[in-house]
């Protein structure tokens, strides 16, 4: 019988080449899907029941970049939705391995360090991204920089999920403090602190006046 031929040989490698591709690809697709399960840190802090995932988070934010990315656009001139959506899909992405690390306005809460934050995200993602395109990466990279009218929008919207996610919340009476950290909240009531670290945060005028109509749902839903 003849040898195996040189061509033969290297369809054979090929393959295997695809298949190991393949399974790494696969293998980065589901430590991303951990985010399906990772709660959002800030909720569990206040006692919510049955808090949002960050997967759901981001569910959330690319559904308003989506709905209402093209009421920015006369702030973020050439804003392109089809790109910010991709970034808004990966924005948290580094999460499914560090965690999430909730933001605090409370002066008593500890600091967070963000540069070894940025770093771990930063490794994180050269882990998660690594055997996938450099489209993902890409995305991710993009929104970190903030310094596109897709990133500051992703951002504007990812801020503004979270007090919607908080008139849900409150709307529902899905919350009691003491069955989460109550020593972790110490100078705001109800889910008020969620608002106070959204709103110097935010960067254009349309997402503050959007900011500014969401909270005001949430008062009337919280004094009620």
């Amino acid at each position: 019988m003849a040898g195996e031929s040189d061509d033969d040989a290297g369809d054979d490698d090929r393959d295997a080449d695809d298949d190991a591709d393949r399974d790494a690809a696969l293998d980065a697709v589901l430590a991303a899907y951990d985010l399906k399960d990772e709660r959002r840190t800030g909720w569990q802090l206040r006692g919510v029941d049955d808090p949002e995932s960050v997967a759901a988070h981001s569910w959330g934010v690319a559904y308003l970049v989506l709905a209402l990315g093209e009421r920015f656009r006369e702030e973020l001139s050439g804003v392109d939705l089809d790109r910010a959506l991709r970034l808004a899909v990966v924005h948290d992405a580094a999460e499914a391995e560090t965690g999430d690390v909730a933001t605090r306005a409370d002066s008593t809460a500890d600091a967070v360090d963000r540069e070894a934050k940025v770093a771990a995200e930063r490794e994180a993602m050269a882990d998660l991204a690594g055997p996938l395109p450099e489209r993902v990466r890409d995305a991710w990279e993009a929104y970190e920089a903030r310094d596109s009218p897709e990133a500051v929008l992703v951002k504007e919207c990812d801020l503004l999920d979270t007090c919607l996610q908080a008139v849900m919340y409150e709307r529902d009476d899905r919350y009691d403090p003491e069955r989460g950290e109550p020593d972790a909240f110490r100078e705001y009531d109800d889910l008020d602190e969620f608002f106070a670290t959204t709103e110097p945060r935010l960067r254009t005028e349309t997402g503050r006046a959007l900011f500014a109509a969401v909270r005001g749902r949430y008062r009337a839903a919280r004094d009620e």
